[in-house]
This record gives C-alpha cells, sequence and structure tokens, in this order.
C-alpha cells in the first residue's frame, strides 16, 4: 500500500463514529465488490488514513490505547458493512497486540510508529502439508550474522494490502549459532522484501476480497531485531488468544446484523405477502413478523454476548500482572460469544431468503454474499471446540488451554 497520511483516533467514541463513517461508505458498494471480485484497496486505504489501525498503540507511544471491547465494536460496525474488510485488518490488530506483549522497547518504538503513520500488518502464519494446523514447517535460521526465512504460507489475510508482514517461523538453529532459543517468532518485515512473492489466489466461496492468499518466501533475510519470540504472548496466562478471538467473534456478528438489516429492508420493500395470509404487505405476514422477530433476538443475543466477552477481555488484559483465572474467564467469555456469533451469522443469512421470498433469489441481487461471508469466515477455527472448553470448564474445572486460539 502505498503511503498514507493517518489521523489520530482519539477515544472509544471517536473510533465508534469514525467506525460508523467509514461502515456507511463501504456498505454502498459491498455487494458489488464481491460479486466481482474487486479488491477494496481504496477502502483499506481510507482505513489506514482514518486512524482505526493505530487505536490500539499504547498511549505511552503516542496511541489511543482503545481496549479489546472497543475495538471489537468498531470490528463489528465495519462488519456490519463489509465483513471482508473488516477480516482484513484482524492480523494487523493481533501483531500489533503481541509487540505490546512481547516485543522490546526499541521494536514497539519503530513498528508503533509505522502503524500510527498509517502502515498495515498483515499474517503469514497458517500452512498446508502438516499434520495439523498447529505445526510450522517455515524455517528461520542464522545466515552471515542476519537470519534466513524459506518457506510458504496460505490463507495470509490483508497480504495484497500490507506495508508489513508477520511471519510465523520455526528457529532452525542446532548449533545456537543466532544467540536465539528454540521456538516459534514471528518476524515482521516489508512486504516488499527481497525474496517475498505474494501471491493473489484466493478462490473461496466468501470473504472473497480479503486478500487471503499464499505468500512465499525464498531467502527472505532479516536482522534479529526484526522478531519476536511468539512464547511469550501465547504459552503464557496474557489473554492474547482471547484478543484474537474476540474480534472473529465480532466479524460474525457483524454479519448476522447486516444480513438481518437486507432481510428487513427486502420484506419492506420488494416482498409479497403469502396469500394464505389474507394481508396486502409482506411486513403483516404474521408468520413474517414472527421469524424476524426470532432472529432479531438471534442477533441481539450475539451482540450482547460478545460485549459481555469484550468486557471479559478488558479485565484480563489491563491488570499489572496477569494470573490464570481472569485470563480463563476471558477465554470462556470469548468461547461463549463465538459459539453464539456462529450460530447467528450462519442462521440469518439463510434465514433473509426464507421471509423474503422467492425473488430475493434473484443472482444479480447477490444477497447469498452474506451466507458466503458467515460461512467461510466461521470456517476460520471451528466451534466445536468452544463447547469443549466450556464444557470441560464446568465439568473438570479445566481452564482453556494457552495457544493462541482461545
Amino acid at each position: 500500500m502505498t503511503a498514507v497520511t493517518a489521523r489520530r483516533i482519539t477515544s472509544a467514541d471517536d473510533a465508534f463514529r469514525v467506525a460508523a463513517e467509514l461502515a456507511a461508505e463501504f456498505a454502498v458498494a459491498a455487494s458489488e465488490r464481491d460479486r466481482l471480485r474487486q479488491l477494496p484497496h481504496p477502502e483499506v486505504r481510507r482505513l489506514a488514513e482514518s486512524g482505526l489501525l493505530a487505536a490500539t498503540v499504547p498511549e505511552a507511544y503516542g496511541g489511543a490505547d482503545l481496549p479489546p471491547s472497543a475495538l471489537a465494536e468498531v470490528v463489528r460496525i465495519l462488519a456490519t458493512a463489509d465483513p471482508n474488510i473488516a477480516q482484513i485488518p484482524h492480523s494487523h490488530f493481533v501483531y500489533v497486540n503481541l509487540l505490546r506483549l512481547a516485543g522490546s522497547d526499541d521494536q514497539r518504538k519503530r513498528y508503533f510508529t509505522q502503524v500510527l503513520g498509517g502502515a498495515t500488518i498483515a499474517n503469514a502464519q497458517s500452512e498446508r502439508g502438516g499434520t495439523t494446523v498447529a505445526q510450522v514447517a517455515t524455517t528461520i535460521r542464522p545466515e552471515n550474522g542476519r537470519l534466513r526465512i524459506d518457506g510458504a504460507k496460505f490463507y495470509c489475510t490483508g497480504s495484497l494490502f500490507a506495508d508489513l508482514l508477520a511471519v510465523l517461523t520455526r528457529l532452525d538453529d542446532p548449533e545456537g549459532r543466532s544467540g536465539l532459543e528454540q521456538g516459534e517468532y514471528i518476524a515482521y518485515l516489508p512486504a516488499d522484501a527481497p525474496g517475498v512473492e505474494i501471491i493473489d489466489d484466493w478462490n473461496a466461496v466468501g470473504q472473497r476480497t480479503t486478500g487471503s492468499g499464499t505468500v512465499r518466501f525464498d531467502g527472505v533475510l532479516v536482522d534479529p531485531d526484526q522478531v519476536v519470540a511468539r512464547a511469550e504472548a501465547v504459552r503464557a496466562p496474557t489473554g492474547y488468544g482471547a484478543f484474537a478471538q474476540l474480534l472473529h467473534a465480532a466479524i460474525d456478528t457483524g454479519i448476522a446484523r447486516g444480513a438481518l438489516g437486507a432481510a428487513v429492508e427486502f420484506v419492506r420493500t420488494r416482498s409479497r405477502p403469502w396469500f394464505e395470509a389474507s394481508v396486502e404487505r409482506a411486513v403483516d405476514d404474521p408468520l413474517v413478523i414472527q421469524r424476524v422477530g426470532e432472529l432479531s433476538v438471534s442477533v441481539t443475543a450475539a451482540e450482547a454476548t460478545l460485549t459481555a466477552a469484550g468486557l471479559a477481555v478488558d479485565a484480563a488484559t489491563r491488570i499489572d500482572h496477569p494470573d490464570p483465572d481472569p485470563i480463563a474467564r476471558a477465554s470462556l467469555a470469548v468461547a461463549a460469544a463465538k459459539a453464539v456469533a456462529d450460530r447467528a451469522a450462519t442462521e440469518v443469512p439463510a434465514a433473509l431468503f426464507e421471509v423474503s421470498g422467492t425473488r430475493s433469489a434473484a443472482a444479480d441481487l447477490n444477497l447469498d454474499h452474506f451466507w458466503r461471508n458467515a460461512r467461510t469466515h466461521t470456517l476460520h477455527d471451528p466451534v466445536r471446540w468452544k463447547y469443549q472448553h466450556l464444557g470441560r470448564a464446568l465439568l473438570h474445572d479445566t481452564p482453556p488451554p494457552l495457544h493462541g486460539v482461545v
């Protein structure tokens, strides 16, 4: 992305106002972008210029230091309009948080300054071919006083729009020449660094414009001060996973609200009543009224659960010396929010057609993009495991694991 001049967000209310303004702007052509797969380069630039991408930078480094609950609301607002745009900066916020938790002071100064100036970060984390998604084959190894990265990543959301890539690597240094401890590291590097190849090959049924394609690394060289040990944030009670999952729940909740709004608008303006209802307008059909009321409850429940989870993550991440209890409570609250949001995000977009009638299925209307987006995004991590963590906590007094995805 070309250089931008970013404004500064000053408070949560300021962030909500800016997010609402952008959402109204982004919503206008969201369906068209999806239908034609038009990548939202201008919209992402507007997002960077707005200052929202720097909203969580700590106050000590010049940012607004918004709490997780406020950021989740910003993401939810954006997702109501276009969940693709809401998902693009998800990893950006996660890796800003990693710097806050595990980066050195010099690293924070360097990268937070770039973020405050409008720089965007994308992930290069997931891989194919391993037994599970948790396996990391991409290596970082010492070479002539620097570190060399080799490997391939997939599902690299936001990479087509990014200034910086946050690359998950596994240290391959059996002789200890790097001076680093064995383990996983995140390397922060320019997206246009030599040896980086970003490929636009994302072809999912939904979330089609998130830029979630392939990134390859062939002998990419970085300095030791560009890497951050991941374990300090992920394998410790920091709330890192709960923070990341909270934003995913916000995206799903926003999709549900957007779909409900589209359904209501269609029924009001375009639907015909079923003849057996003996009414002149679809909005007066008692069965349609009943179903819309049920969908409203689903969306409201998702929003309320998201709010509660956000406050739990606030409480867990704003204490000086985290201990497992509030971190576990936050993870479980987010697991519940993710489960409720998953249900609403898939139910409501499907029911949109149920209440709107046959004419809503016209291909040119593209109303299926709500369901396609929800179905694709909710696959990010299986909600069935959220129920497992909640059930084990109640029955076995077992805290959720520390692996960054709960």
